[in-house]
């Protein structure tokens, strides 16, 4: 989970990045002012790298920039997936035909989904549930940066410049169309607890269009990893212990330790093969940004 959550912080900074070199290459057509970025913050402390972390699981997480009316739904089908888990176990305790020691493995692994479930959607949900009953609080920056690729699937991100510093907001694509190239302030009405952005207020003249960019594969499938790793591990967990525990053979202690071994191993395995991947991936996205998105 700490991998996942590490993952989304680096995409978060990477995004931003990508965002700020497409507000720099934008160019006035007319004779405007021309808006250059000024004083682009250099990179973040390890200090300030861990607020940004704390701040970021405070907020919701990975359902941080969603709708309270959609991290809710989502609340209540991950409810249902917990409530056919739990009955899964049921079923295992009363039909599995061994004694109880390995019966106990093969059902408890079933509790490892409803873990995860639980740290990564009920402190959103939480937070949706206080949201419907508080009033959006008003924003006002200036843009820094602009991207249609966030750790989120389905946002964007804007990057502003507001009185306490650099501010991430993650934005639903029919607000980002708002959006100008060029550097303008920006109002933004936002949710209290899961900062959704429930409108976008451009304040000023919008001089450059927004160039529309292909987002690379790379980062596409940097977003899709703190949800496929997650989901990969609980598969790995219950298919190797369940597979082991419907193995006949005795004495049952020891069939209930190796279904647990199994499943634990290949849990490992996974968890280890994804490392692995999360770090390619993200060597290519730096190189990607080294040579410049242009």
């Amino acid at each position: 989970m700490l991998g996942a959550r590490a993952a989304s912080g680096r995409l978060d900074r990477l995004a931003c990045e990508v965002g700020k070199k497409r507000v720099q290459s934008s160019r006035q057509t007319r004779q405007v002012r021309q808006v250059r970025p000024k004083n682009i913050p250099p990179p973040a402390a390890p200090a300030s790298q861990r607020k940004q972390r704390e701040r970021y699981v405070q907020s919701g997480g990975m359902l941080q920039g969603y709708a309270p009316e959609t991290v809710m739904r989502i609340g209540y089908i991950a409810a249902g997936a917990a409530v056919a888990c739990l009955a899964i176990m049921a079923l295992i305790l009363l039909l599995l035909p061994y004694g109880w020691p390995v019966r106990i493995v093969a059902a408890v692994v079933w509790l490892v989904p409803i873990a995860f479930g639980a740290s990564f959607i009920l402190p959103g949900f939480r937070l949706a549930l206080r949201d419907r009953k508080l009033e959006p609080r008003m924003v006002q920056g200036q843009l820094l940066g602009a991207s249609e690729v966030s750790t989120s699937i389905g946002l964007g991100m804007l990057m502003l410049k507001t009185r306490g510093g650099s501010e991430q907001y993650l934005v639903t694509p029919e607000r980002m169309s708002k959006v100008p190239g060029n550097q303008v302030n920006v109002m933004l009405s936002v949710t209290p607890n899961l900062r959704h952005v429930r409108s976008v207020a451009v304040m000023g003249q919008r001089v450059v269009g927004r160039p529309d960019q292909p987002v690379p594969p790379v980062l596409r499938r940097l977003r899709l990893l703190p949800i496929a790793t997650p989901v990969a591990l609980a598969a790995a967990a219950i298919i190797g212990a369940d597979v082991v525990a419907l193995i006949p053979f005795y004495p049952e202690l020891a069939h209930a330790g190796a279904a647990f071994v199994a499943g634990a191993a290949l849990a490992g395995i996974v968890f280890g093969v994804s490392h692995l991947l999360q770090r390619r991936l993200y060597g290519e996205a730096q190189t990607l940004m080294a040579g410049g998105l242009r």
